[in-house]
């Protein structure tokens, strides 16, 4: 082991210390008095939920968990956008649950919230997946109502999608735990079925006060909506329980009775673990995210026994494209390589950076893994297309063109993990958020930006620059440096991999360590849903 590996190595664990830190903070929700008085009412947290619900020995994975952070403080904030999600199994078989945490503004619906809550209506749309919504919100959240009630992304299309999953034979299983109000009522009553809480749940369009205010009845929230009347006269719910607890154990025998899925049939043999020690992955991945490193190293750490299959070893080195085994399950691996590499004739390669000839390879090999039925995992690490008169002249736009194409209309499954940068158009060929990864996570050492914070400061210093000469402003050397980095730490707290996390640009930021674990549950929740599209480039320019 070199120097430099332990301090790559020192620096990566305090990364992966200071996330475990976050993920504590975020876990308390609105706070420990919150959660006390949360209790006091004899209601279990939303997290809390979740983990009785879940088979305790079983693996699960956290959606959004850093969803809304530092976001809404004018508001008093929205810890994991009021809603905690999670991929885990319930009686071995692998749902998704979703649960309001009230402790958050009663459980009230942020604009992030809504954005979370379809993110996961859509992880169970792709994956056919069985959804359990545990309900106890106040509703939309008033002082933002422009931003959750009218479009397309908001608030309405939750009901939709509950609507489209019926339709689809997805599983859908609500528990009112709390409140349940207004057009919020509509999402457990659109499930296949709903429980209700005695005493602590209940459901209605208008609670006592608007009753009274809009038609003058004089009644309260219990004899209005709550399980006695929708268990017993309106017929709304189906199952009355006399606690949070009761509530979850009905869940776990209905789940238990659903028969076995259609499976798309992805490979999968008995897993093993890397021969290479996965921990090195913290000395290999560099501090610096300018400094270069061997990806195929990092790939040893990830893959089944430390073996894969490379495909076209010898062409377009800066992307990496071999088949694998992760977790049992064969993948086809697509991975940007950080090295100086020497191509045809001797040239020399910067990595990171999609040439001509690794973005040919990456379109054929992506084809070769949707004819085989074979998952895709990219692994990104990419500043962008190479530029240039030579790039140019011989047709990077084209060449980059087919690997978006190849990517766009891949109809396998596709995972995505950010391990250091993601700048401009390189997200995009290496299956950004835009293009429809079935999971998406960085890691703590990601950049997701247009391009590098020393770039951007650089291009944005000389527009202020101009600016404030032209007003007659003198720029001194020191006041050039202080510009440049008032610029750049703005600048660098937006390329945060947890600025993207907060806005639901990923699903999560993760311990490099759980890597195989993501991929893994991964495939298995898209194993759900057989494909029934074949894949088809449509024009493309050869």
């Amino acid at each position: 082991m070199d120097i430099n590996f332990n301090k790559n190595e020192d620096h990566n664990k305090l990364l992966v210390s200071d996330l475990t830190n976050r993920l504590e903070k975020v876990k308390l929700g609105g706070g420990v008095k919150r959660i006390e008085k949360h209790h006091a009412k004899g209601k279990m947290t939303a997290r809390e939920r979740i983990d009785y619900l879940l088979d305790s020995k079983a693996k699960s994975i956290e959606i959004g968990a850093f969803a809304g952070d530092g976001m809404y403080e004018e508001h008093g904030g929205c810890p994991s956008g009021g809603v905690v999600v999670k991929i885990g199994y319930i009686k071995g078989k692998q749902c998704i649950v979703v649960a309001n945490d009230a402790t958050v503004k009663a459980g009230a619906w942020f604009p992030i919230t809504g954005k979370k809550n379809l993110r996961a209506q859509e992880i169970a749309i792709e994956n056919k997946l069985p959804i359990i919504y545990l309900v106890d919100s106040a509703g939309v959240y008033l002082p933002m109502q422009d931003e959750i009630f009218p479009d397309k992304e908001h608030f309405g299309r939750i009901f939709r999608n509950n609507a489209v999953m019926s339709s689809m034979g997805i599983t859908q299983i609500s528990a009112v735990m709390g409140s349940c109000v207004a057009g919020g009522a509509y999402l457990p009553i659109m499930s296949d079925e709903a429980l209700i809480v005695d005493k602590t749940g209940s459901i209605f369009l208008a609670g006592s006060y608007l009753v009274k205010a809009a038609i003058g009845e004089t009644i309260d929230n219990e004899t209005l909506g709550g399980a006695t009347t929708h268990c017993e006269i309106s017929g709304v719910t189906d199952y009355k329980a006399k606690d949070d607890k009761d509530a979850l154990d009905t869940i776990k025998r209905l789940i238990d009775k659903i028969g076995d899925y259609d499976k798309a049939g992805f490979n999968r043999v008995k897993p093993i673990k890397p021969l290479e020690k996965q921990e090195d992955i913290y000395g290999i991945l560099p501090k610096s995210r300018a400094d270069q490193y061997d990806m195929y190293e990092i790939i040893k750490r990830l893959v089944d026994n430390s073996e894969y299959d490379e495909y076209k070893a010898g062409y377009g080195k800066t992307i990496i494209t071999a088949y694998a085994r992760i977790d049992g399950w064969a993948v086809g691996i697509v991975a940007n390589q950080r090295k100086l590499v020497k191509a045809k004739k001797g040239e020399m390669q910067f990595g990171g950076v999609i040439y001509n000839d690794s973005a040919d390879k990456a379109t054929r090999f992506i084809a070769n893994c949707n004819q085989k039925k074979i998952p895709l995992v990219f692994l990104q690490d990419v500043t962008g297309f190479m530029v240039g008169s030579k790039s140019e002249h011989g047709g990077i736009i084209k060449d980059g063109a087919k690997m978006v194409n190849a990517v766009s209309n891949s109809v396998v499954p596709k995972f995505t993990i950010v391990i250091g940068n993601s700048y401009g158009a390189g997200n995009y060929a290496m299956c950004g958020k835009a293009y429809d990864p079935r999971l998406i996570a960085a890691w703590p050492s990601a950049e997701l930006a247009v391009m590098s914070g020393n770039s951007a400061a650089k291009v944005l210093l000389q527009i202020e620059k101009a600016s404030l000469e032209k007003q007659g402003e003198k720029i001194t050397p020191e006041k050039e440096e202080e510009l440049y980095n008032k610029i750049k730490d703005r600048y660098d707290n937006q390329v945060s991999p947890y600025y993207a996390a907060s806005r639901i640009w990923t699903d999560a930021v993760i311990n490099p360590l759980d890597t195989r674990t993501w991929i893994s549950m991964g495939i298995e929740a898209a194993d759900h849903a057989p494909i029934e599209k074949k894949f088809n480039m449509g024009v493309l320019q050869v």
